[in-house]
């Protein structure tokens, strides 16, 4: 018989060890996923799931089981992805005019982008929220339901975004013929 997530989780917050092993060796893999879908990059991704893998102990004292443990794994997802562009932009910011290191950085990121897919590059067009929110029901198929209590929004406005989303991705494919 396997010990449910929540459970795992208490006992993690409760300094468990292995409790806390159980949780990352079961949910590694998704959350991994889920931060390549956030983040569009392989290495971007590897390197938030494991900010988020370094700041779960410290977390997990804040998981109250009020929602189930994968719906509070995404929003920690979220929250650590959103920071992570915050601080994404306040560097680029600061390296404007670095001169040719910064150009050349920015000319390797525009060939990376270059080599995703068409998906890809419309969802980097989105706004993130409304990225967030595709993600969520798109990609993790979870329910707008499930999706607003991830990211702390009524159904209606998960609703609304989705509907964006769609107008967005048909705008950029009509731009694009």
């Amino acid at each position: 018989m396997t010990t449910d997530d929540e459970a795992l989780a208490r006992a993690a917050a409760s300094g468990d060890r292995d409790a806390f092993a159980a949780l990352v060796n079961r949910h590694y893999d998704r959350l991994f996923a889920f931060a390549f879908r956030l983040t569009g990059a392989h290495a971007e991704a590897e390197d938030l799931t494991q900010d988020i893998c370094v700041a779960l102990p410290a977390k997990l004292k804040s998981f109250r089981a009020e929602a189930r443990f994968t719906t509070w794994l995404y929003r920690v997802a979220v929250n650590a992805a959103h920071d992570r562009r915050r601080r994404a932009a306040t560097h680029a910011r600061a390296a404007d005019g670095w001169g040719d290191w910064e150009t050349a950085r920015r000319a390797a990121d525009a060939e990376t982008q270059q080599a995703v897919g068409w998906l890809e590059q419309a969802m980097d067009r989105l706004k993130p929220e409304l990225r967030d929110t595709a993600v969520l029901i798109l990609a993790e198929e979870l329910t707008q339901a499930e999706a607003a209590s991830v990211l702390g929004l009524s159904e209606g406005t998960i609703a609304w975004r989705m509907s964006e989303v769609k107008k967005a991705l048909r705008a950029i494919a009509e731009e694009e013929q």
